[in-house]
């Protein structure tokens, strides 16, 4: 069995220390370059022998939209309103539940916890923008190693869908927002990984189910927090097409994975856990914090401390969770991926609807269609 120390680097998965170490070196860097092992597959059957993943291809096509044209770039957008209005929207207010007596955070004035709340989301959709240009890149890859004809149509819509998603986060933070924070050494840590591996399938796990789950998720709670109708609309319509992103990771690893011995399901497990607890760590936002002027050694106790927290970051695995049950990877051998998540605090999402029969209810680009032409 692989240890924490093989997977993470440190024993402790909570070691805030050994966390806050993993630092992105090359910030000043417009390249980053991740060397891929994985075959280019051709494949000569052409049968469209996948009927689920047909259909799935069939909505994408229908589904597209254009981030030019179908959303309102007159909008003027406040950043102080709009970071006021969300900690309004928070419990408490926004601000910590706890006396902030000697701490860095005593003495702050309304104006310092406004400009929080704008480097917060500023950092947020950095975060999401270089998460989905990871996804870029690696439906890219699935689009040459998949074997199946039917996911190599599909993939290559969502090629597309990832484009669109980061040009629409790069304008948004460019022309609404005050600039971009650069990608947490966590995620690229992570996203290298998945871009490293040459097995097809662990593209689409770490990709698919883990990192476009978290978003899926986390794009969920923002839309529901934010008043900005801007953003709201933007939000609503990647989501539309990530629940299709995660659908077809579900779709097409339950297939695959029921041909895998139980050393195989293993792996895939400790990968599952890995991508799981790197998505945690990098929501820390250390980066936030030292652009504040402040040393997250000091401030990230407090901030795990606030009772608000594990509500948040658990709701942010209830995609991640329900997914891996139903490929069979929480329960495979003796259940070691379901004792981890549980050791996160995020299993209570099990019996969550998967989105492998979801993606149709958050199709957002359908109803606007209909409703034009109603």
């Amino acid at each position: 069995m692989v240890s924490n120390f093989e997977m993470l680097g440190r024993d402790n998965v909570d070691d805030l220390e050994a966390i806050l170490a993993v630092s992105n070196s090359d910030v000043d860097e417009l390249v980053h370059a991740v060397k891929a092992e994985s075959d280019a597959l051709f494949t000569w059957d052409y049968t469209r022998s996948r009927p689920a993943l047909v259909k799935l291809y069939e909505k994408a096509k229908m589904s597209q939209w254009n981030a030019t044209t179908d959303l309102d770039w007159s909008i003027e957008v406040d950043q102080a309103a709009v970071a006021l209005a969300n900690a309004g929207q928070m419990p408490g207010g926004g601000a910590m539940n706890q006396d902030m007596t000697g701490t860095p955070f005593e003495g702050w004035t309304e104006d310092q916890w406004v400009q929080l709340g704008i480097e917060m989301q500023n950092w947020s959709l950095s975060q999401f923008m270089h998460g989905e240009q990871g996804a870029l890149i690696c439906t890219a890859q699935i689009v040459e190693t998949v074997p199946w004809i039917d996911a190599k149509y599909y993939a290559a819509t969502q090629v597309m869908d990832e484009a669109r998603h980061v040009e629409v986060f790069a304008k948004y933070l460019d022309e609404k927002l005050s600039g971009h924070y650069p990608i947490n050494a966590h995620l690229k840590m992570l996203l290298d990984d998945i871009i490293m591996d040459s097995r097809w399938d662990m593209t689409y796990l770490g990709m698919q189910i883990m990192v476009e789950g978290l978003a899926l998720a986390a794009f969920g709670f923002m839309h529901q927090m934010t008043t900005e109708p801007l953003l709201k609309k933007l939000l609503r319509y990647v989501m539309s097409d990530e629940a299709r992103h995660v659908a077809f990771g579900v779709l097409s690893l339950q297939e695959y994975y029921k041909e895998l011995g139980s050393k195989e399901i293993r792996e895939r497990q400790e990968f599952a856990y890995e991508a799981a607890v790197r998505m945690r760590d990098r929501f820390l936002q250390q980066e936030v914090w030292e652009r504040m002027g402040l040393d997250p050694k000091e401030v990230l106790p407090l901030v795990l401390a606030d009772e608000t927290r594990p509500v948040f970051q658990g709701m942010l695995f209830s995609k991640i969770v329900p997914n891996c049950k139903k490929l069979g990877l929480l329960d495979a051998g003796d259940g070691w991926l379901r004792e981890r998540f549980t050791d996160l605090g995020v299993i209570q999402f099990e019996d969550w609807v998967d989105t492998g029969e979801e993606y149709t209810t958050l199709d957002e680009v359908a109803r606007d269609r209909e409703a034009q032409s109603a």
